[in-house]
């Protein structure tokens, strides 16, 4: 596979120029959105808001509000269930007892929404690919209302500890720690009901939080990455049940870590796609390649439209198994 390239321009060199981007990122952003609408995303990434997930593990809603109203923070109800916006802090969202027990966590409201998605249920086996460290496999788990199976994988030794610490703190007792490879999941046999693959990315998406990433990817950052994201979704795919659910998810804008990745698996596993309830359409056509319509069921998300990180998300489901022939 190739990573799309474009070539420079004036506006492209100023852009980068004032906000600090490598021109890459910038050129190849006016070639997929268009001039004025990269200058208002460019210009939204230095202003997204911060939000709040609600533990109903822990507490309701309305009692946490209430709580931290109490304490000074003000609070806007979003469109995506159990997430608020942090309109005013007083202090610190992360430095309340409110939060050390557990009754929330400090997440992207663009986060909130894959596990929703996935829409696990209480008797279900779910598989969280890249879990650490643990926003939305505690979301699962809540989901799940602490019942079932939750399997959270993570393959970097020193991202267990902080997954682990947020289980503890989150109260999600229906789940299991496995530290391995998610791409060799499959080898292991076991099928799952739901899967949940928020992929390892270059992060485009959430430069908010990193300014290093204006400069510090390139085009050998997405190659490695899409190698890892198809070799992780394949493992995956072959790990549901037929009929089984995998929402596959990244906090980038890329088209070759997003919509070439499914279109990707579109053709090479029985596999449909089915309406994301969030976001705009993802991309059918990038540059002079035309994709599946198909994926205008997966969405995406831009801090200047939906405020939040940049996001991709599908919602995959597998295919039934043929009925075995009746043997004469």
């Amino acid at each position: 596979m190739r990573v799309l390239d474009f070539p420079s321009t004036d506006f492209s060199k100023e852009l980068a120029k004032k906000y600090g981007y490598d021109e890459f990122i910038i050129r190849r952003w006016v070639n997929f959105f268009g001039e004025e609408e990269t200058a208002k995303l460019v210009e939204g990434m230095e202003n997204v808001p911060k939000y709040i997930r609600v533990n109903t593990i822990k507490i309701s809603e309305e009692e946490l509000v209430g709580r931290l109203e109490e304490r000074g923070f003000v609070f806007e109800k979003t469109e995506v269930p159990f997430c608020y916006e942090v309109v005013e802090e007083p202090y610190s969202i992360g430095a309340t007892p409110e939060f050390l027990m557990g009754f929330y966590y400090v997440m992207d409201k663009s986060s909130c929404i894959p596990p929703i998605e996935l829409n696990p249920r209480e008797n279900d086996l779910v598989v969280d690919m890249a879990a650490s460290p643990g926003g939305k496999a505690t979301m699962i788990s809540m989901l799940m209302k602490n019942r079932g199976i939750l399997i959270a994988i993570e393959g970097n030794e020193e991202r267990i500890p902080p997954l682990i610490d947020n289980i503890h703190r989150m109260g999600a007792m229906n789940t299991i720690v496995l530290r391995m490879n998610s791409a060799r999941f499959h080898n292991l046999g076991i099928k799952a009901d739901k899967i949940l693959l928020d992929a390892p990315c270059t992060g485009e998406g959430i430069i908010h939080k990193d300014p290093t990433r204006k400069w510090s990817r390139g085009a050998k950052d997405i190659l490695f990455c899409t190698s890892l994201q198809k070799q992780m979704l394949e493992s995956g795919i072959k790990s549901l049940k037929p009929g089984g659910v995998l929402v596959y998810s990244t906090c980038s804008l890329t088209p070759e870590e997003n919509e070439l990745v499914i279109e990707w698996a579109l053709k090479n596993f029985d596999i449909k796609l089915e309406e994301v309830g969030f976001g705009e359409e993802a991309l059918t056509k990038i540059g002079d390649i035309k994709l599946s319509s198909e994926l205008r069921k997966a969405k995406r998300l831009y801090p200047h439209k939906h405020r939040c990180s940049g996001f991709f998300v599908a919602k995959i489901v597998k295919g039934e198994d043929p009925s075995p022939e009746t043997s004469s």
